[in-house]
């Protein structure tokens, strides 16, 4: 089966088989693991492990190709513009200054600024793969699940999970009418001019929008027909039950979490590590 982005596809291996709560959790906990320290060391090792779930739930990198090329190019774009407004914050924030380099008198590179924004850079680093590995090992249906389980509503969940549903067939749609409107003449190749190029988008993203307003009409009134929002409660056919994996590991991500923790409190004493007093 060709995976495509965002498609949901079954497997059986330890990462799919957590229960949804599980997963979210365990996202959370990293993510504020990570979020909440600025040290180098904690972040890196966090980042080693989200590859590593990664590559466990077996998710190709076909399926995650795309959204890592934008990543690579934003965290490319984040890192000069960080330079170009803030290039003394490194300095601000340890409170030393070691010159490697002069550019010009008001922007040189120093030690204390490139580990600032390496960390920087380290933290989008760890989270995305968590998220990328949310998003592809869990079932959307299991999801609104695990949000209404830990105190959503359940029809703000079930609007996720439509959410999460709705990319792939819009995807889907997107590429059945490029290539109808290409079989009928219309040129999107570099050939044509910019502007001709985003004039002919146009003939694709009319009939998307107006196909996309019909499916929501559709789920709508199926939604109406079945009494949805009737109920303040309800039952998730695809709930999972918790595990004995799902117990270890959510002691182990709360474990991380605490230790990041215990290195801003009581080991940096802040939430910056400074190597260099």
């Amino acid at each position: 089966m060709k995976a495509k982005l965002f498609d949901y596809i079954e497997r059986d291996n330890f990462v799919f088989n957590l229960s949804g709560v599980t997963k979210l959790i365990c996202f959370l906990l990293l993510s504020f693991g990570v979020m909440l320290s600025f040290d180098a060391r904690v972040i890196l090792g966090i980042m080693i492990l989200s590859f590593i779930v990664l590559h466990i739930s077996e998710i190709k990198f076909k399926q995650v190709r795309i959204m890592m090329y934008y990543v690579m190019g934003f965290l490319v774009i984040n890192f000069f513009l960080t330079f170009l407004f803030s290039p003394h914050y490194g300095e601000e924030i340890y409170g030393t200054s070691h010159v490697l380099f002069r550019i010009t008198d008001h922007y040189y590179v120093t030690s204390e600024q490139l580990l600032y924004q390496f960390t920087k850079m380290l933290k989008y680093a760890a989270v995305i793969p968590l998220g990328m590995m949310f998003i592809f090992t869990t079932n959307p249906s299991e999801f609104a699940a695990s949000l209404n389980r830990i105190g959503v509503g359940y029809k703000a969940a079930f609007a996720v999970s439509l959410t999460l549903r709705y990319f792939p067939d819009m995807i889907r749609d997107y590429t059945d009418i490029s290539l109808a409107q290409q079989a009928r003449g219309l040129d999107l190749s570099r050939k044509e001019k910019l502007g001709t190029r985003l004039k002919n988008m146009m003939n694709i993203f009319v009939p998307l929008i107006f196909s996309s307003l019909d499916r929501v009409e559709v789920v709508s009134n199926a939604m109406d027909l079945r009494g949805f929002g009737k109920k303040k409660k309800r039952t998730w056919y695809a709930a999972r039950p918790m595990s004995r994996n799902d117990y270890l590991s959510l002691a182990f991500c709360l474990l991380i979490f605490l230790g990041s923790l215990a290195m801003t409190l009581f080991v940096n004493h802040s939430r910056f590590w400074n190597p260099f007093i």
